[in-house]
């Protein structure tokens, strides 16, 4: 026989807790996003480019790209940030805001620079890179 979810219960006021508590760490990721912007930036691109994941033939430029999508992150609304990150929700099971946001951007969108030759690996990958570089930065 299937579980009955009463909302007035005990396990309501936990899901609400949980839930909130996942909300709270996402805002303090993005809010924290100024505070390191540039150092992420450069770190997000030089590890793509060592790793291979992207070769492009100038790298400032995509640092500048990368700097630029962590500031529309940080000004952008919740459904702007669901709408970007909606396709890749799935490549790990729990992800982090920022790394997924970039990892969108990259995929996206870093394929139709102009700089850009070409974008390599799997999205694990990608994400996974990022994410590194992110923890580094952002809690």
């Amino acid at each position: 026989m299937a579980k009955v979810f009463r909302p007035s219960t005990r396990e309501a006021s936990i899901l609400s807790k949980i839930e909130s508590s996942k909300e709270h760490a996402r805002r303090m990721a993005i809010s924290a996003i100024p505070d390191c912007l540039e150092s992420l930036s450069n770190a997000v691109t030089m590890k793509l480019v060592e790793n291979s994941l992207v070769e492009t033939t100038n790298k400032n430029g995509l640092q500048e790209k990368i700097q630029q999508c962590l500031e529309t992150l940080h000004r952008a609304d919740d459904f702007d940030v669901d709408y970007k990150t909606s396709p890749f929700r799935q490549i790990v099971p729990h992800p982090h805001v920022v790394s997924l946001y970039l990892t969108a951007f990259v995929l996206e969108e870093v394929i139709n620079l102009k700089d850009t030759v070409d974008v390599f690996g799997s999205d694990e990958e990608i994400y996974m890179t990022i994410h590194q570089q992110v923890t580094r930065y952002l809690p």
